[in-house]
């Protein structure tokens, strides 16, 4: 083991120890505060809180400068999570969870994955597979491909990125129907092609009527199709024989999507395929469970990313709450030295600042709340790092968010009002009605 790597490990146990006794001493600080507000509330001593309650709206300047600190942080913080949420969604949103997609064993996604038509046929004559109104299996081999497309607009090839191409057929699109398609479906056996509505008006061509040249062709856009904000929306799909012809792909499938009689059906089929020499290459995976998949390492990335930088910028909103209320006990001596004259006790001090940092906190979280959640209002694009194709989605803001977000923006105010609460609670009566 190199040095390097040793104080790497080293660095993090500190860092992660760090943290653990930080949580664990707000935590028991937390409950001991608790604890006393408890004891107030049955003593009925609640004329400190409401008095330090009511003092927020007289220093407005104080006031609204550390409640636009932490409005922003908690805005970084809700728009991460809202990020990670749409890309979960979008990814995970795609396909039907009665369908069984089959790539070849240790590919990551469709595009590094080969099969052959012998395994399509072997894999239809499944008793698991349902039947189409035809009365044929309802199973597609299917062809993904990566292209390179220039946005619209673009000036030189710096300003484009990777794409999906699907070869689909007949029972593909059985498989895979769209919600609803303005123009048309492509015609087989021809060089047309249909595109997602997350493609449509952002690269050359890519708009109904329009042409898209690649694989050595000319392509015409005869629809413009919405599957409901899945991963498909973001996707070019045509005749698969006309893609093998194009890629020089044939013939060989990236995957095959099959249609069960029910979701019990999935697991025989996984023991079939484990049993089978002549399948033992290929791996199968509930539809909605691989595009759940392609969705884990990019979030992920995403979400620790977004938190690491939302706790950076956490800490100095912190230090903006405890100067505020640092100041708010400052300018306030007098009237504390006078509360506790009149009897209040310690306790009542402490909880009552306490009290009122959270609920600024509170009040800010939920403008950055609010402000973060503009974002749903857009669609984005960006490169999903397993597939390294482009996604289009949307912020998704939900309530499980909301509540974190709230939750976040409490803990930053607890922990930025506890130390001038103690300040205060501390303060000899004699030198507070004096001012100081």
């Amino acid at each position: 083991m190199t040095l390097a790597k040793i104080f790497t490990i080293g660095v993090g146990i500190l860092i992660g120890t760090a943290l653990v006794a930080l949580i664990a001493g707000l935590t028991i600080s937390a409950l001991i505060v608790g604890v006393l507000g408890f004891t107030l509330l049955v003593r009925r001593d609640w004329v400190p809180v409401l008095y330090n309650i009511r003092s927020l709206s007289v220093r407005k300047v104080t006031t609204g400068v550390t409640a636009g600190g932490l409005a922003l942080v908690v805005c970084v913080f809700t728009t991460v999570l809202m990020l990670s949420s749409g890309i979960k969604k979008t990814l995970a949103g795609t396909g039907s969870p009665d369908n069984a997609k089959i790539i070849r064993k240790g590919s990551q996604a469709e595009m590094q994955s080969g099969l052959l038509p012998e395994q399509l046929r072997l894999l239809s004559a499944d008793p698991g597979v349902a039947v189409g109104k035809d009365g044929q299996p309802l199973a597609s081999g299917e062809l993904v491909v990566l292209i390179f497309a220039l946005r619209e607009g673009a000036k030189d090839d710096s300003q484009g990125t990777n794409i999906n191409v699907r070869g689909v057929g007949p029972k593909g699109l059985e498989l895979h129907p769209p919600l609803s398609i303005d123009g048309r479906m492509f015609t087989p056996g021809t060089s047309e092609i249909v595109i997602g509505k997350g493609l449509n008006r952002r690269f050359q061509g890519m708009t109904l009527g329009g042409t898209v040249h690649f694989a050595r062709r000319d392509w015409t856009v005869v629809g413009v199709m919405n599957q409901g904000g899945s991963a498909y929306d973001s996707e070019v799909w045509g005749d698969i024989e006309q893609f093998e012809d194009a890629f020089q792909r044939r013939p060989a499938f990236s995957s095959i999507t099959l249609k069960l009689k029910d979701r019990d059906a999935l697991k025989v089929l996984t023991q079939r395929i484990a049993g089978d020499p002549q399948l033992t290459t290929m791996e199968v995976k509930s539809e909605i469970g691989y595009w759940q998949g392609q969705s884990e390492q990019f979030s992920g990335f995403v979400t620790y990313l977004g938190m690491f930088m939302a706790f950076i910028f956490a800490f100095g909103a912190i230090l903006g709450a405890m100067i505020t209320m640092y100041a708010q006990v400052a300018a306030r001596t007098r009237e504390i030295g006078t509360l506790r004259a009149m009897g209040f006790r310690r306790r009542a001090v402490l909880v009552s600042f306490v009290i009122e940092s959270m609920l600024l906190s509170m009040a800010s979280g939920g403008l950055g709340i609010a402000a973060a959640s503009l974002w749903q209002f857009g669609s984005f694009s960006t490169m999903n790092f397993q597939s390294f194709s482009e996604v289009t989605f949307s912020f998704h803001l939900s309530p499980l968010i909301v509540a974190a977000s709230l939750g976040f923006a409490t803990v930053m105010g607890y922990a930025g009002g506890l130390l001038p609460a103690l300040r205060a609670s501390r303060m000899p009566i004699v030198q507070a009605t004096r001012g100081g």
